[in-house]
């Protein structure tokens, strides 16, 4: 039997925290040996020069020798205990997502890049308490916009079923998983900057990649070094080198403008570089069966670029770019001209690997956004994968489906049909019963079903189609819209939707309507929600609506096309007075109770028969 998903994240975390600490306690006492390898390697050289005492000199050099030595395993142990720090925070995360702790558990996400939509508002698909913050390993900006683009845009059905494959795959894959996302969070401390980066590496190329001032750039500085090397062995009495240095100053001066730009794009990318050039390696290289995971793998070595050794060799340039910065940059500059090799360098670079940076990081964050879902599958054990139907009549049948944001142990399991077309759910039931949220788990599920992931169901069985929710319609004081208005221009929206997917031939339209038009007077509201439905039903969509209105299932054209559902609480008179409980389980029917007047009573509020008067 599979161990509990808890129990595996508590024992991974136990175990990198103890590794974390005993890292953490020998990089203290390292530091302390080395900092006292200085002074006393310091003091004898010291000591030795005054007494001219050469042996001396040569002990302190020995001590410089283990100050350099402690230093070196000093950044071993830094990135050992950052390794563990980072391997228990992301298994206690774990623990996090499982207990729904949603105030505790990180929320990443992308900068934003567009306005979501009503369905993502209505449907808690972004944000604070979300299915994105749910699918929260994602470390990288690339990693979190991917994951962002898969629950806001369906798939298609084959790449629904290849992520399928890979997140079963990923899901088993926890050593994996926990190392790519290590590498990812080394990569994202380094993204600030991430737009320009990857800009700059399919920008033009730069005036100093010209021919005639290569040649320049190159044999200044190579003329130069010989002249002196010539000097130096009495080739020549007179200083030929100057000459040079003169040229290489007055290229510096000419042209040095021009090294900026490239150079600020390479300065301290060095880390940053080597994190992705290992995540690359680590990607390439994995043993992965999943064809879309090999498909990713291709993308990765494809033809004679590996892009980890490309990687790689760009953070090898990323470090000569630095020196551009040190003491010594004025000798290296005048003497090589430093900066135009190291652009040079990047420049061919550039022409080689640059166009394939994006799709190489792009990669990254399909392999973030697959094993975000297959971590959703590791949590979850018991949720299903989907089956996508093509052909036959579009409709949603689920068996066992519930709250993909509940806590497992208060998630209530429904059994659903929604379709098929000439067919919509009407659900009824009194307020707090649970149709909103019913509502909400039936999108949801949708939604990662789409989006090649599992869902919170025993079974779900689906075609492909478009969700349109009305839902938190809101009001706009600054725009001057009513909450009826916007109501009404939401639903428009849903219908031109529905019009163009039958036009169109597909996909189909599911509509999630909650507690539809009840922004204005009883009357009017029953007759505009008649007419609504009718046409959407016309218009072969298929839905599921929530309503107060009992009197809907009355309409003759409603209550043929109607699947009547219902949620239903329980008054219990208690010591304390009377309470109300739900047990939010869908049944046939229409609903027989309402509880207005019990919530009203519960909250104390008058509730009279000679009515409430509130002036």
């Amino acid at each position: 039997m599979p161990e509990r998903p808890d129990h595996v994240y508590a024992e991974r975390a136990a175990q990198f925290a103890a590794s974390r600490d005993f890292y953490a306690a020998r990089w203290g006492r390292v530091a302390n040996l080395r900092l006292l390898a200085f002074v006393v390697a310091l003091a004898v050289a010291a000591t030795g020069w005054w007494r001219d005492a050469p042996w001396l000199l040569w002990l302190g050099a020995a001590g410089g020798v283990v100050f350099l030595a402690l230093v070196v395993y000093h950044r071993y142990l830094g990135d050992r205990r950052q390794r563990y720090t980072i391997l228990h925070d992301l298994n206690a995360d774990g623990l996090l997502r499982l207990k729904r702790d949603w105030g505790s558990l990180p929320l990443r996400r992308p900068p934003p890049a567009a306005t979501p939509d009503a369905t993502a508002f209505d449907l808690d698909l972004l944000g604070q308490a979300s299915l994105q913050h749910l699918l929260c390993t994602p470390q990288t900006h690339v990693g979190q916009a991917m994951l962002q683009g898969w629950l806001l845009r369906p798939a298609p059905p084959a790449t629904i079923r290849t992520r399928q494959e890979a997140v079963s795959e990923l899901a088993e894959a926890i050593d994996l998983r926990d190392e790519i996302a290590l590498l990812c969070r080394l990569a994202a401390e380094g993204q600030a900057a991430y737009e320009r980066f990857t800009a700059w590496a399919v920008s033009p190329p730069s005036l100093l990649d010209r021919p005639a001032i290569r040649a320049l750039t190159i044999g200044s500085p190579t003329l130069l070094v010989l002249a002196v090397v010539a000097q130096a062995a009495g080739l020549t009495p007179w200083p030929i080198w100057l000459a040079f240095l003169a040229l290489n100053i007055t290229l510096t001066l000419a042209f040095g403008a021009h090294t900026l730009e490239p150079l600020a794009q390479l300065y301290d990318r060095h880390d940053l570089l080597d994190a992705y050039g290992r995540l690359l390696r680590l990607a390439a290289d994995a043993p992965v069966s999943a064809p879309e995971l090999r498909r990713l793998q291709g993308e990765l070595v494809a033809g004679e670029l590996r892009a980890d050794t490309q990687i790689r060799r760009l953070s090898a340039i990323a470090t000569f770019a630095e020196y551009s910065r040190s003491i010594l940059y004025p000798l290296l500059q005048f003497g090589l001209l430093w900066s135009f090799q190291v652009i040079a360098l990047a420049e061919g670079w550039r022409r080689v690997a640059g166009p394939r940076l994006g799709p190489w990081l792009s990669v990254v964050g399909e392999l973030e956004a697959l094993a975000a879902l297959g971590a959703l599958r590791h949590d979850h054990p018991a949720w299903a994968f989907p089956t996508i139907v093509e052909g036959g009549q579009p409709q949603i049948v689920a068996r066992g489906l519930g709250h993909p944001l509940l806590p497992p142990d208060q998630c209530v399991a429904n059994d659903v049909q929604i379709g098929p077309p000439g067919s919509f759910l009407l659900i009824t039931g009194s307020n707090m019963s649970g149709k909103s949220t019913f509502l909400r788990a039936v999108g949801m599920n949708v939604v990662l079903a789409q989006a090649g992931g599992p869902v919170c169901a025993a079974e779900l069985r689906l075609s492909s189609m478009i969700l349109a929710t009305s839902m938190r319609v809101q009001d706009s004081l600054a725009q001057g819209v009513s909450y009826f208005m916007a109501e009404l221009r939401r639903l428009r929206e849903i219908v031109n939707a529905a019009e163009a997917a039958r036009d169109a031939g597909g996909p189909t339209i599911c509509y999630l309507l909650d507690e539809i038009l009840h922004g204005t007077n009883s009357a009017e509201r029953q007759i505009a929600a008649r007419r609504v439905i009718r046409h959407l039903v016309s218009l072969q969509a298929i839905g599921a609506v929530s309503t107060h209105d009992l009197t809907l299932a009355d309409d003759g054209l409603i209550a043929s096309s109607a699947r009547l559902g219902h949620f239903r609480e329980q008054i219990v008179e208690e010591e304390g007075g009377v309470t109300m409980r739900f047990d939010y389980t869908l049944r046939p029917g229409l609903a027989a109770t309402t509880n207005a007047l019990r919530l009203m009573e519960i909250v104390g509020l008058p509730v009279g028969d000679d009515g409430y008067d509130m002036g």
